[in-house]
């Protein structure tokens, strides 16, 4: 009993249980969170529980570590010293307002905030005091005019308090300097190994930090996301992240008539293919260059995709196809809810959580089940709460395909190998019922490019590591194709095939250049050849959305920064991307380089080492261009810093 207690009045227990003190009060200010919003946040149903509970303790985690990081460092710092009761009120001072300012007071004003912003506080509200906005002087009011909450936070400090002061710290009476160090040294070490873990919020260090729109793979709704975050998470991640602005070039009708977002679909489609099935493969790192028939001029022997080329041939090919961002997190809205990401990726930004007019969510509402595949274990890289803010309703990961094949060891560090993940994927698509929407991550093409020992040598060896495992990859979807053609739903179905972005590994000097270097493979496959050709107009991820829904015959209103390349003529062929912090415009005739105030470089299109600089605004192309990005640039910034990815006629009609 003895050891028990002087274990548990030890540094790291009595650290411990100060800091579970901390979840206590977040669990009382989340609570009333929850119902001085609840006309907003919806119905909790009991069986959300356990994975929103789940949540909000991940998010807690981070919230308390991040806040008390000179607190626990400075508590288990293994020297005498600490033991003071001078040392030890330092603490207590440190603890209390750290706390009382963090946990308490922020928490409590999200509350009152939330109704005005339908968001967490973030760094975007401190911009509001240094600027003398109005908003912050309302939330400020507010949290006065709340006279209960103001009480409850005086509650909640002195409770603090009082249990931190229970919980006592004895001194350590152990008079041997080398084991007093050595064991405390090794505490230290175990705290911050601890530490890492808890605010990155995963154990698996392949997986991405959390991130904001991480909350959305534990709430049932877009709203609820709002409940699983805490402060300071929602503030001090966003630290680093450029503050979001709105750019404003010209007044609201004048852009409106140049670049809208909202689509109203013609009935005269050019292809109406009816309720087909719907798989997209999302290819890492497939760059333009791979592909022979893409740059039959450029790339030597076969390339790197015969089997996606002979697709190509028999399917409908963009050869001028370019994505929106240079990262895979930036991939997955611009393909499925067609939003890209500018200066930071968009679903690093507290805006992203929001109702969206995305794809799956829009084919849901006409009867598709929708499904995301990826080899890697789940939500490793963030893709599962991007998919679920787009609508998609049903996971498949890593544990699915070993719970298939047990004892099987067919990974590398990214996940299962892509031959066989996409064998596993067609077998059960088979199991689906139609309309089905599904999605595929491949995963095999990502650094650090290793292989399946048994294809190590079978595979074509390029001029850099990456194009061996582009050359599997397409071996592997040859292999889905093979099982996939023996089942019913595959002739009516629609294939895409696109990259997330192109790689850093670039064999030619052509994909080298600012135009080049967002250049990848993007082209549609129909079994039953319904749609043919090969497309030499501009086009973009965020073109795909608007695009299928076209070939389905969706002709309500819908919300999307893409065009309908079939359908939509009177919308420009254009193609936007920012390249560092500068943003891209690429068109059919040239490219743009714009940096918010000016245009900086112009190229012509077909200046395919951008050797020649022809700016020149007083030239109709180059202006007409400029206007543009700027039109994409303004409602942009507008519709992201209000939340607003629906058309409102579309919400009428759901």
């Amino acid at each position: 009993m003895e050891k028990l207690k002087k274990f548990l009045s030890s540094d790291f227990c009595v650290l411990i249980f100060r800091l579970l003190i901390l979840y206590l009060v977040l669990f009382i200010c989340r609570i009333v969170f929850y119902f001085k919003n609840q006309d907003l946040l919806g119905i909790l149903n009991w069986n959300d529980l356990p994975t929103l509970l789940q949540g909000c303790l991940k998010f807690d985690t981070i919230s308390i570590l991040y806040l008390n990081t000179p607190f626990i460092v400075l508590s288990l710092i293994p020297f005498h010293f600490r033991e003071r009761n001078f040392y030890q009120g330092l603490l207590c001072w440190l603890y209390m307002i750290a706390n009382s300012v963090g946990i308490v007071l922020m928490n409590l004003a999200d509350a009152i905030y939330f109704r005005y912003s339908s968001k967490r506080i973030s760094l975007e509200e401190l911009h509001f005091f240094q600027e003398n906005d109005n908003n912050g002087n309302i939330m400020l009011r507010s949290v006065f005019e709340n006279w209960p909450l103001v009480i409850l936070a005086i509650v909640l400090i002195l409770a603090m308090l009082i249990l931190y002061k229970i919980i006592k710290y004895k001194t350590n009476d152990d008079t041997k300097p080398v084991k007093y160090y050595l064991i405390h040294s090794l505490i230290l070490v175990f705290a911050v190994i601890m530490y890492v873990f808890g605010v990155r919020g995963s154990f698996d260090l392949k997986a991405r930090p959390v991130t904001l729109s991480n909350a959305a793979v534990y709430a049932s709704n877009a709203n609820q996301t709002s409940l699983v975050l805490s402060n300071p998470f929602c503030t001090i991640r966003m630290l680093g992240v450029k503050k979001f602005s709105v750019r404003h070039y010209f007044e609201d009708e004048e852009a409106a008539s140049i670049y809208t977002p909202f689509h109203h679909p013609k009935e005269d489609f050019r292809y109406n293919l009816g309720k087909k099935n719907i798989v997209i493969f999302v290819l890492e790192s497939f760059n333009r260059e791979h592909s022979k028939y893409l740059m039959p001029n450029v790339v030597q022997g076969d390339g790197f995709t015969p089997f996606l080329d002979s697709l190509m041939r028999d399917g409908y090919a963009f050869r001028k196809a370019y994505s929106n961002g240079m990262k895979s997190i930036e991939s997955l809205p611009s393909i499925l809810a067609s939003i890209p990401s500018y200066q930071t990726p968009f679903p690093l930004l507290p805006q992203s959580i929001g109702e969206m007019d995305a794809l799956p969510e829009i084919l849901s509402h006409e009867g598709y089940e929708t499904y995301f595949f990826s080899g890697s274990t789940a939500n490793q890289m963030g893709f599962e709460a991007i998919c679920k803010l787009a609508g998609i309703k049903h996971f498949y990961n890593r544990t699915h395909y070993e719970k298939k094949h047990p004892g099987e060891n067919r990974a590398n560090i990214w996940g299962i190998w892509d031959r066989d993940y996409l064998e596993f994927m067609a077998e059960e698509l088979g199991t689906f019922e139609s309309p089905f929407f599904a999605t595929v991550y491949t995963l095999t093409s990502h650094h650090p490019f290793v292989l399946p020992a048994e294809y190590e040598r079978q595979m074509p060896q390029g001029v850099n590591p990456l194009q061996p495992c582009v050359a599997y990859t397409d071996l592997s979807i040859r292999r889905f194709f093979e099982v996939a053609e023996q089942s019913d739903w595959f002739k009516n179905t629609i294939f895409v095939f696109v990259a997330d972005h192109s790689s850093g590994y670039k064999a030619y000097e052509v994909s080298q250049t600012s135009r080049g270097c967002a250049a990848i493979v993007y082209f549609i496959y129909t079994p039953d050849h319904s749609i043919q050709g090969l497309s030499e107009e501009v086009t973009q991820q965020i073109d795909i959305m608007p695009t299928l829904l076209g070939l389905v015959g969706y002709d309500k209103p819908y919300f999307a920064f893409g065009r309908d390349v079939f359908n939509e003529p009177e919308r420009k062929a254009v193609a936007t991307n920012c390249v560092g912090q500068v943003y891209q415009c690429l068109t059919d005739s040239l490219s743009l380089y714009f940096d918010g105030q000016n245009t900086l470089q112009v190229f012509a299109a077909n200046d395919s080492l951008q050797q020649h600089n022809i700016l020149n605004l007083d030239d109709p192309q180059q202006k007409n261009a400029e206007n543009l990005l700027k039109a994409i640039l303004q409602s942009y910034t507008f519709q992201v810093n209000n939340k607003s990815y629906v058309n409102p006629e579309n919400q009428k009609m759901k």
